[in-house]
């Protein structure tokens, strides 16, 4: 089954775990459950008439992966003592980490959001109940495999903090960035894709030692393809392992890097791997 916008929304898959649901109850300020629920479920219908993923049909639009990282607590630290520090949610969605991030200290005028379509930061104020001047970050727009938008090759830098209001492209904040999460975005690609984003990514990053990016998403025991069953579609998924995960960075740039395999319970009951890493920027060594 391929899911279209004419696909049937499942309410019973709703999930909120108890973290979840304080998170939306204070930035909606809808705390009665029911009721949480029914915004939640209206907003999911308008999302899938215009984007039938996966993600959006099995409530994942909803999950916070940034506060159960292991280095989000640092990364917190580094907004409250990084002057002109800039966060950047890659694949953001509709914007929940890195609304959990203002939420939790990082300045709301220091953090850039991006995914590939406008209407998903669109429909995230209609489902946090706010608008652009009430949660005032910043959203760009694009492909992130796109070099228009957002390519290894640094072009003109400048020690000057950017103008977010002015952005057009990720490729403006080469070298800028303090923070970069990045959840359930790699799988999506191809092996060279993935290889290809990592250089991409690690670019953006400023060279300050402590600089970091990090995440979440399938990973194998041993790299390589699976196939994987979601509610009935048959998806390709190119997978590394925690080693050849953190090689690509190291490749890339002086980072420290961390990556370790969890078990999880797949949508369809059986046992697969989620993979946590980070990439921080280490001293870079001279001879």
């Amino acid at each position: 089954m391929a899911f279209t916008s004419n696909t049937p929304l499942d309410p019973s898959l709703y999930r909120l775990d108890p973290a979840a649901l304080e998170f939306f109850q204070q930035q909606t300020g809808i705390t009665e459950e029911g009721d949480l629920k029914h915004h939640i479920l209206a907003v999911q219908a308008k999302a899938f008439a215009v984007a039938p993923y996966p993600c959006i049909y099995n409530f994942g639009f909803i999950s916070l992966r940034i506060s159960g990282h292991p280095k989000y607590q640092s990364v917190l630290q580094l907004g409250r003592d990084c002057r002109n520090s800039l966060f950047l949610d890659l694949g953001c969605c509709f914007g929940n980490d890195a609304r959990k991030a203002v939420a939790d200290g990082w300045p709301i005028t220091q953090v850039i959001a991006t995914d590939l379509r406008q209407e998903f930061w669109d429909l995230g104020h209609v489902l946090f109940r706010s608008t652009p001047t009430s949660f005032p970050s910043q959203f760009i727009a694009g492909d992130c495999l796109d070099p228009a938008f957002l390519s290894f090759e640094s072009g003109h830098t400048s020690q000057s903090p950017p103008d977010l209001s002015s952005l057009v492209s990720l490729n403006d904040l080469h070298g800028k960035l303090t923070a970069i999460h990045a959840s359930s975005v790699f799988h999506l690609f191809s092996a060279e894709q993935q290889a290809s984003l990592v250089r991409a990514v690690a670019a953006l990053l400023s060279p300050v030692p402590g600089s970091i990016v990090f995440g979440s998403h399938v990973g194998l025991p041993k790299q390589g393809t699976i196939q994987e069953e979601i509610f009935g579609m048959t998806v390709d998924m190119y997978c590394y392992d925690p080693e050849s995960w953190n090689k690509l960075w190291e490749d890339a740039g002086p980072f420290k890097t961390e990556a370790v395999l969890k078990e999880v319970i797949t949508p369809n009951g059986e046992i697969g791997w989620r993979m946590v890493w980070s990439a921080t920027m280490s001293t870079k060594l001279t001879v």
